[in-house]
């Protein structure tokens, strides 16, 4: 319970900043999906299938307010999740440099699942006019970034659960007396 409600406050937060914060900075046009850093946390720290029902409600809501083709972030956070069980056996998953591998990889996966939805919608004509140095800009970014966003939340998580722990604490001292 104590995941689950870190989680959902993690990714309510990326989800407003992504919405709200992020479309009126500069950078916005270059970024990438900032919830593939919750997205690749839950697959690094947990290996429940409760993750992939988590997974797939958090692509739902991000497929309903993104306004772009349906089922394109289900996907791409299922890719991403599918990836890192199945490379997890083989790597050290808490290398930084699978981190920055997936984390490419996931952007790559996002950015190819939009080209190939510009593909069926517009034929060969919308590839033209789409910006590839945009895409692999978002995929080195991304590689970057991530990494270093999954750290953060890894040590937002665990002050997360020594704070709920100090306060099971506090309440259990407080109603024994």
């Amino acid at each position: 319970m104590m995941n689950l409600t870190f989680f959902f406050i993690a990714a309510l937060t990326l989800i407003l900043c992504q919405t709200i914060v992020l479309p009126g900075t500069v950078l916005f046009s270059h970024g990438f999906d900032i919830l593939l850093i919750v997205v690749l946390h839950m697959s690094l720290a947990f290996s429940h299938y409760g993750v992939v029902v988590a997974i797939i409600v958090l692509g739902t809501v991000m497929d309903s307010i993104s306004g772009g083709p349906f089922f394109i972030h289900i996907f791409s956070y299922l890719w991403v999740y599918l990836i890192v069980k199945l490379f997890r056996q083989f790597v050290f998953h808490r290398s930084a440099l699978f981190i920055m591998a997936v984390s490419f990889a996931a952007v790559g996966i996002q950015q190819g699942l939009v080209l190939f939805s510009v593909f069926v919608s517009h034929g060969q004509a919308g590839w033209l006019g789409v910006d590839y140095s945009l895409v692999l800009e978002q995929m080195v970014l991304g590689s970057l970034c991530i990494p270093a966003g999954v750290w953060l939340m890894n040590v937002m998580r665990q002050n997360w659960i020594v704070l709920l722990r100090q306060l099971r604490r506090s309440l259990a001292r407080r109603y024994r007396e």
